[in-house]
This record gives structure tokens, sequence and C-alpha cells, in this order.
């Protein structure tokens, strides 16, 4: 094999792959979110479930994307391990559909539909319209680099070693584990696939050999999903043993199948061609596969939990020290990364914020407490929450940031960019609420008290926060009259904080209150004022982030 077919080996595997992450980009950033919601609000039904997965994974070309997904909705809770199994089940059916479009061979159509795609990406100015043409101009060079990748593998046929090579993989365990390997460390399988296609239309490989690296194949592509179950909940990582449960059934029943039964004779006999041929073993081991474990689907979930079952030292690993609670990680500039990031991302650091802004409202409430009471003995818990807070917003800021890199969906950016200046306003409030407990400190330190009306006003302060801040919980938060609601509170605080400041002049001259107590009093009525103002903020945010879904 000259250096020149190497080249273009390695160039048409290039094109091959990048074609696959341009077509799955354009569709993500045309329909992700939408995808999303449909996948949510329809899994009950198993059947139902099935169908969205298989559909889903038809459209962006993707099983590991529909699996990262699905892994995200279980770790937020959206989803339960059960519905989970069968969104996997038609994920696996979904993912067959890139075989049989490179068994159709259009690749002759590649120039004009590179052409079709390129001038809807240029010249066209909707958004949707460019991201379909970025599909369209991901399927094409998708093709082209498969006739590339062909042309440049059919001397592999005149070369011994490659030759001895591909019949030790005749070998059914050889052939799995060749399959299971090269799927895991390119990451997709539909590209595997496509590059075992492409080898046995050059005559490099048999088409009864090459069922069992498609076996593999199906194995190996559960490495994404893998890669995406660390750090996340228990249910989050049974639903990754799902999908690898599935592949394995399959490929142990379809082994014991061809090795004692002729398929692949006869589906040499009744399909033409080892492209075409490769692409129906690979929808005949899928769809039987999960025809056979519709019944068993509720089996499978219970034996992911005892593979991986709930240990006691799991419960007080959740339990000990600070830790995202939804947040799944995310494997930044992956081909799969944009739609397990757009489709799950939302919803997880909604439920990461509302679990922050909670922890913010217990200090807003403890705080103002503590200063009514002279009591320091509750500010220990204020300050462990408030490094929590911290916590959390360093995080939360840190997996935006890393989000905002690979976002390709224009609405999806501005809701994720609503959602960053939502955590920084949280942990705002939990400074102030934080100042709060450090003004108790002074008043028993220093032995100052509140005048009977100022411990009024404070108490007026503390019961309007409480009600502000626990308004951004509410479950109509985003709609336009929820909005005005807050809006009215903010402004209420603010009069508010009027009212009070001229309440303390008249104290300061009629010599009720202490020099230190005026001083106190007025940095508290600031703290006041500014909770108020990042309440509104955050409420004016999440109906952005509302508007834009």
């Amino acid at each position: 094999m000259r250096i020149v077919e190497f080249f273009g080996l390695f160039g048409g595997l290039a094109l091959f792959l990048h074609g696959m992450q341009m077509m799955s980009s354009g569709l993500e950033a045309a329909a992700g979110n939408r995808m999303k919601t449909i996948l949510e609000r329809l899994t009950a039904n198993r059947f139902m479930g099935i169908l969205l997965g298989a559909l889903i994974t038809t459209a962006v070309q993707s099983s590991s994307a529909t699996t990262v997904m699905v892994v995200g909705f279980v770790n937020a809770g959206i989803m339960s391990l059960n519905q989970a199994v069968w969104v996997i089940m038609g994920a696996n059916v979904g993912k067959t559909t890139t075989g049989l479009l490179i068994a159709l061979d259009v690749g002759a159509l590649a120039p004009i539909v590179a052409f079709i795609g390129v001038f809807m990406m240029v010249f066209l100015k909707k958004p949707n319209l460019q991201h379909i043409g970025q599909l369209l101009a991901g399927l094409a060079i998708l093709f082209i680099g498969m006739d590339m990748m062909s042309a440049a593998m059919e001397p592999l046929r005149e070369v011994p070693a490659f030759v001895n090579l591909m019949a030790t993989l005749s070998n059914p365990i050889l052939g799995i584990l060749f399959g299971t390997v090269f799927t895991a460390l390119i990451q997709s399988s539909a590209a595997s696939v496509g590059i075992l296609q492409t080898l046995a239309a050059a005559g490099v490989v048999e088409f009864a050999p090459s069922v069992y690296i498609l076996f593999g194949q199906n194995i190996g592509t559960c490495i994404t999903a893998v890669m995406a179950s660390v750090g996340v909940s228990r249910d989050a990582k049974r639903a990754t043993c799902v999908h690898i449960l599935f592949n394995v059934i399959g490929t142990v029943i379809f082994t014991i199948l061809v090795m004692v039964f002729p398929i692949t004779s006869i589906i040499e006999s009744l399909v033409p061609g080892p492209m075409a041929q490769i692409a129906v073993m690979h929808v005949l081991f899928n769809l039987a596969t999960t025809i056979l474990l519709i019944p068993f689907g509720n089996a499978l979930a219970r034996l992911a939990s005892r593979i991986l079952p709930d240990t006691a030292e799991t419960e007080r690993d959740s339990d000990r020290g600070m830790r995202l609670a939804y947040l799944t990680p995310v494997n930044a500039g992956g081909k799969d990364g944009g739609l397990g990031v757009s489709a799950i991302v939302v919803d997880q650091l909604r439920n990461e914020l509302h679990r922050m802004l909670e922890m913010a409202r217990q200090n807003v409430d403890t705080s103002f407490k503590a200063v009514l009471d002279k009591d320091v003995v509750p500010l220990e818990r204020v300050d462990q929450r408030e490094k929590y807070i911290d916590f959390l917003n360093k995080e939360i800021s840190r997996y935006i940031s890393h989000l905002i890199a690979i976002e390709t969906n224009e609405r999806g950016s501005k809701i994720v960019s609503c959602l960053f200046a939502i955590s920084g306003n949280i942990e705002r409030i939990g400074d102030h609420a934080d100042n709060l407990a450090g003004y108790t400190k002074l008043l028993v330190q220093e032995d100052i008290s509140f005048s009977q009306f100022a411990q009024e006003e404070v108490r007026r302060m503390r019961d309007i926060s409480i009600r502000a801040v626990s308004a951004l919980l509410s479950v109509e938060a985003g709609s336009q009259p929820w909005l005005d609601q807050v809006a009215q509170l903010e402004q209420t605080i603010d009069d508010m904080t009027a009212a009070f400041r001229r309440d303390q002049l008249v104290r300061m001259r009629n010599g009720t209150c202490s020099d230190e107590a005026c001083i106190l009093y007025s940095e508290l009525l600031t703290d006041f004022e500014r909770i108020g103002d990042h309440v509104l903020n955050i409420a004016q945010e999440l109906t952005k982030a509302h508007t834009a879904l």
C-alpha cells in the first residue's frame, strides 16, 4: 500500500467523521430542544419510548447522543430507570439507519448535495435554514469520505499481512473484541459500521466474518454513555448499565445463532452487495434484540440495580461534603456532545439552581432571625450553607462556561446565559445573608441593641425578603404575571428601605438609638435593599429563559 493511499484512507476517514459531526450538529441546532421536550414528556408508554428513541437517534445519527441525554434525564430525576430502558432500546434500533443510508450508495449525488448545503449555510439568513444546510453539507462530506476510503482500501486486498489479519477476525471472539475496541476508540458505532461497510465493498473483508466485528461494534458504542455516567446518581449509572446489557445480550444470542444457523448465507442470497448485507444484519441484530427484550425491560432495570446496588457507603458518600447533585459531566468538543448537552442541561441546571436558591432562602431567614434574637448559635449553619452556595456557584459557572463554548443552538445559548446570570445573583443573595450574620456577631460582641421600633422594622424586612426569595421557587416562575408580582415585591422593598431610613433619621434626632446601632442598622438596610435587587434580576433572567424555550 503506497503512501498516497494511506493519505487517501486517513483523509477519507477524517471527512467521514467530520460529515457525521456536521449532520449531528446541524440537526441538533435546528431542533435539539424540541427533541428533548418530546422525549421528556412522551416516554411513559414503553412502545412510545422505543419509537421516540428510534426516531431521535435516526434524526441525529447517534445512539450515543440519545443515551447520554437519557443518562442526564435519569440523573436529574426527570425520567425513571424503567422509562430509560425503552428509550435506550429505541436508540439501538435508530442507530442502524446510517448503515442503511450508506448501503443506498448515493455517493454520486454528494457533490450536488454539498453545493446545496453550502449555499444554504452561506447565502440564507434564517438560522434554521442554515442549520439544515449544515446537515446536508455534512451528509455530502460523509459520502465523499466514504468514496475516498473505499478507493484507498482496495489495494489492501493484495497485502498478505492485512488479508491474514482479516482472516483471524473470522474467529467470533477476536472479531467481537476488535469491533468493540475499535468503536470504543472512535466513539461512534455509526462511523465504525460505515468503515466496516467500506472494507467489505473494497473486498478486504468478507460478509461472514464481518458480522462478528459488527456485533462487537454494538458493544463498543456504549463507551460514550459510560464516560457520561461518571459522577452521576446511582440510577443514572444503571441506565448506562442497561445500555451495555442490551448489546451484550444481543451479541451473545446472535453469535450463537450465526454459528448454529446459516443466517449469513440466507442474507447473502437475498441481499445484493456486501454493504447492504452488513446494513441488513445491523438492522436485524438491533431490531430482533429489541423485540426479544421488550417483555423483559423491567427485568433489565432490576438486573442493573442488582449489578449496581445501593450500599450504606453510597448513602454516606452522597451526604458527605459538597457536590453537584444534578449536573452530569460534559465531553467537550465531542461529536455527540451537542445534542446530549442541549437536551439535558436546562433541566439539570434548573434543579441545581433551585437547590442553591433554597440554601440562600434558608440563610436569609436564619440570619434575620439571628439579628432579632441576638443569637449566634445558628450562624454556624449559615456559614456552612454560604460555603456550599459559593461552591455551587463556582462549579455551575465552570460548567456553563464550558457549555457555552460548544453550544450550537442560539436559543440554547441564550437560556444558558440566563442561567449563568441567575447563579451569580443567587450567590450575591447568599453574601448579603452572610453580612446579616456578621451584624449578629457584632450585636453580641459589642452589646448593641436595636430599639423596639427598629426591631419591628427588621421583622417586616425579614417577612418581605422571605416572600420575595420564595417567589423565585414558584411553579409559575417565568410567566409575565409572575414577573410583575416579583417586581411589585422588589418595589415594596425599595419603598420600605426609603421609609425605614427616614424613621432612622428621626430616631437619631430624638437620641433613641446609639451611634453603633445606627451604623449597623444603616448597613442592614443596604443589604436588605440589595437582596430585593438580586431577586428582581433573577426573576427577569428566568423570564428571558422561559421565553426562549
